[in-house]
């Protein structure tokens, strides 16, 4: 025969297996974000020394056309690179940009300036020139700028951007971008054979000023492991209230 003291425990351990549960949920969902950022604080790093080692290699000649399929991020990106052609200013674009910093003190909202360079052969890479201020968005207000005839240009070589989450979309209809997209550029402006990367243009200066080239961010935010001690500590806080909660109500019985 069962005793009614014996029967307490069990009852107290069925009233709370739903709370039990819910927080064993949390618990894993806590602790799995704190696994998860230390795996992104693993990737940061890998990621840093890659670039800090790449941006010192000796400049190459940019990959031609055959050999644009095989280019990937882990092999390419902010590799140094070279090119020779000639830009196609009348198809230029301005990609909306926040800078936090140009050498001449300036900064803020902006735009980089993605112009087509055509190569003699036809194909054609697209060269982020650099960064202008909003009210120089107009080409027409830095004709300086627009270098004619045969140029080499040397840079980093760059994979497509990929969107934020609250960035906007391109819409090439009205000539409003936001994010720096070979094909999608090229596709609107009606660019053949265009390579699946760009080049962010080096420092040297243009003709009047603009754009400003050489500020490709090479410097990333790296609190992965400050995020993940906030997730395991989150995660261990919510076992001690729980205990805190539970344990009188098994010892009341």
């Amino acid at each position: 025969m069962t005793s009614s003291a014996t029967k307490r425990p069990v009852s107290q351990l069925r009233r709370l297996l739903p709370v039990t549960l819910v927080v064993l949920a949390a618990f894993v969902v806590l602790a799995g974000l704190g696994t998860w950022q230390l795996e992104r604080l693993a990737w940061k790093q890998d990621l840093i020394a890659k670039v800090e080692a790449r941006i010192h290699q000796p400049v190459q000649l940019a990959p031609e056309e055959a050999d644009w399929p095989a280019i990937a991020f882990e092999a390419d990106e902010y590799r140094p690179v070279q090119a020779q052609g000639r830009f196609r200013h009348d198809l230029e674009v301005q990609v909306y940009a926040l800078v936090d910093k140009t050498p001449d003190g300036g900064g803020g909202p902006g735009y980089w300036v993605v112009t087509p360079l055509e190569m003699a052969d036809g194909a054609t890479i697209l060269v982020n020139r650099g960064f202008v201020p909003l009210d120089r968005r107009d080409p027409a207000s830095r004709a300086q700028g627009q270098v004619p005839g045969l140029v080499t240009v040397t840079g980093l070589l760059r994979m497509p951007e990929e969107a934020g989450l609250f960035t906007p979309g391109n819409e090439p209809e009205k000539n409003s971008w936001f994010v720096r997209d070979p094909v999608a550029i090229a596709g609107a402006k009606g660019v053949l054979r265009v390579a699946p990367f760009l080049i962010d243009a080096d420092g040297t200066p243009n003709p009047g000023g603009l754009p400003q080239g050489g500020l490709t961010r090479l410097s990333f935010p790296n609190r992965h492991l400050e995020y993940a001690l906030t997730w395991y500590g989150l995660a261990a806080t919510l076992l001690g209230v729980f205990a805190a909660y539970a344990w009188p109500r098994l010892r009341r019985g």
